[in-house]
């Protein structure tokens, strides 16, 4: 649902296609009233807590369950995601290793000054789709066979737009970048200034350890070649992962809903993760397949019909109603996200060398919390929606105070006790396989201040949820980018006052590079 949708509630005016939809859906009981669904007397909670909305053809009406069937529900969705999508993080850090040190990637250095800009955009591109399409389907949306084909093939065509453009601004940021870092002449024996400069330049990418980088030739391309090298790069890989990953999604949240599962619990993370693992990847294939024609043709060629797949996807996604008032939303906390993510790179640079194992912990100290919080702002969006649709069955909505505040607390209460175990499990892990060996202590403030950025995270989500659709703003589209913006920069810094704290009583981790070292 979009802006537009929200007020045509709020003002009595239209309804569009979608509500029509929504209104058949599992939120309105056939012969009664709406306080059946959403009552007075806290039935929002019970909206909120619920993740399994049963599909049933004949009878699609809320199968009311009890309290603790619901947490379990929550936490045997919740959690696997979670650590898969913590396990993602650490390979998406492994392969960003070894695709900087790739021969597109030394020979064309701006190609890897685009991959934190364009991960950061593309990663909230797919949250969102992951969102959108989660409500979708908990409204019941999703079970009109040829309703959902549209809302489907329309979420498709306009990730393909959203990706071009996103893709595009990062290669021009990264030309931008190129041309304020300089790249001086230095002793062979010491890291090149380039190889430092594009060490700075992955701060921008929080969540994430930075390579190490080789010493690569110190004269940086600008000219035309090198820009349609990087642009031809960005854009046919945004749109090669948005085809691949955004088809995933789809066919995941469907599967979701056919088995009663809630989506909500488990798209968000999930598109997060795996948007970076594989646009990362198809920027190291596609690079690699096009740097042996730099000068020649080729890239220019992939360029044009990269624009030619824009404009097609932008007239399928302008005729489709489903998603046409979504071309012009969501562009502002997208690249807003992006400025609040360069501000975190800033205090990764600062720190992620000071601090042994800065890096590692990074990962689950900032994606972690981020990850949660995208469950919550989707779960809330998807109550505020369905409350919204079961309020107005003749097209008018007065949006109640329960509706607009949903008790959340014991799904607060549920996430933060999900994610003390797999953040143990994840410093386990990690000392498992030899590459940080926490002291007890460290793991205690560790836990004590992750802890901190999970309940950061949760409250963050709440209030920007309510504040956004008190602006007849869809959460769907405007929560999740800046939320996990949000999370990057507080997760960091909670974590620099952690080592801080550590370093001060003699706790401090090794790296298993540094213990070698010794």
């Amino acid at each position: 649902m979009n802006g537009v949708e929200l007020n045509a509630l709020r003002n009595g005016n239209q309804q569009s296609p979608v509500l029509e939809s929504g209104l058949k859906s599992s939120f309105i009981n056939d012969g009664h009233d709406d306080e059946d669904a959403f009552s007075e007397n806290g039935d929002d909670e019970e909206a909120l807590l619920s993740t399994s909305y049963e599909h049933r053809r004949n009878d699609r009406s809320v199968v009311k369950a009890g309290r603790w069937p619901q947490v379990k529900d929550i936490v045997i969705e919740a959690a696997p995601t979670l650590l898969f999508t913590t396990i993602g993080l650490l390979f998406t850090g492994e392969l960003l290793d070894h695709v900087s040190r790739w021969r597109a990637m030394r020979e064309v250095d701006q190609l890897i000054m685009i991959i934190p800009v364009i991960l950061n955009l593309k990663g909230n591109l797919e949250m969102n789709l992951s969102a959108r399409l989660g409500t979708a389907a908990n409204v019941g949306e999703l079970d009109e066979p040829h309703i959902m084909r549209k809302i489907i093939f329309g979420n498709l065509s306009l990730l393909q737009v959203q990706a071009t453009v996103v893709s595009f601004v990062a290669a021009c940021v990264s030309f931008v970048l190129g041309f304020i870092i300089p790249r001086a002449e230095i002793p062979a024996t010491q890291p090149s200034e380039s190889a430092l400069a594009t060490r700075q330049l992955l701060g921008l990418l929080p969540r994430r350890p930075r390579p190490t980088l080789p010493p690569v030739d110190t004269s940086r391309k600008f000219g035309i070649h090198s820009f349609f090298m990087v642009v031809s790069t960005a854009m046919s890989a945004a749109c090669l992962s948005s085809l691949i990953l955004g088809s995933f999604m789809c066919t995941l949240i469907v599967i979701c809903r056919r088995y009663g599962r809630n989506p909500d619990n488990i798209a968000p993370p999930i598109a997060s993760c795996l948007g970076d693992l594989v646009t990362l990847l198809l920027i190291g294939v596609v690079s690699t397949l096009l740097i042996p024609f730099l000068n020649g043709f080729i890239p220019i060629l992939v360029v044009i019909v990269v624009l030619l797949s824009f404009f097609f996807s932008f007239a399928a996604t302008y005729r489709n109603l489903y998603v046409k008032d979504l071309i012009k939303q969501g562009w502002v906390p997208l690249f807003g996200a992006m400025i609040i993510s360069s501000t975190t790179g800033i205090v990764l640079d600062l720190f992620v060398s000071r601090y042994e194992g800065f890096a590692l912990l990074a990962v689950v100290i900032s994606g972690l919390p981020g990850s949660v919080g995208s469950i919550f702002i989707s779960r809330l969006s998807t109550t505020l929606h369905a409350v919204a649709l079961s309020a107005a069955p003749s097209g008018t909505f007065r949006l109640s105070k329960n509706a607009a505040e949903p008790s959340s607390n014991l799904v607060m209460i549920v996430l933060i006790l999900i994610t003390i175990p797999v953040e143990i499990i994840f410093l386990s892990v990690l000392h498992g396989l030899g590459w940080l060996h926490p002291p007890f202590l460290f793991i205690a403030f560790s836990v004590g201040f992750f802890c901190c950025a999970v309940t950061a995270s949760l409250i963050i989500a709440q209030s920007l949820t309510h504040f956004l659709w008190s602006r007849n703003l869809d959460p769907d589209t405007y929560a999740l980018p800046i939320h996990s913006a949000l999370m990057d920069l507080i997760g960091q810094l909670l974590l620099v006052l952690c080592f801080e704290i550590v370093t001060l009583l003699g706790a401090v981790p090794h790296t298993k590079a540094a213990l070698e070292a010794n």
